[in-house]
């Protein structure tokens, strides 16, 4: 369980550092009151909420981009035994 955990670790750690810098990056040039739907709809949503669930999706995204990049790296036998999991 150490592997994976250091494993772990390893992707979200910095992938939480990026979402942040991701974040300031957007909203130094984008507006939160100014977002719209796709539809044309003004965002029913406060400024922090937008903050908010943008990190996360930033999070998100590359964390899963992180994992996919550990998961290629792999050799299948690591892929294939338990210290892997």
């Amino acid at each position: 369980m150490k592997g994976f955990k250091q494993r772990a670790m390893a992707i979200v750690w910095p992938a939480f550092l990026m979402a942040g810098v991701l974040e300031a990056l957007v909203f130094s040039l984008v507006d939160p009151g100014s977002l719209r739907w796709f539809g044309g709809a003004a965002l029913e949503l406060s400024a922090t909420a937008v903050y908010s669930l943008a990190f996360f999706a930033f999070w998100a995204a590359i964390i899963a981009a992180g994992a996919l990049t550990q998961l290629l790296g792999a050799s299948r036998d690591e892929i294939n035994s338990r210290q892997f999991r």
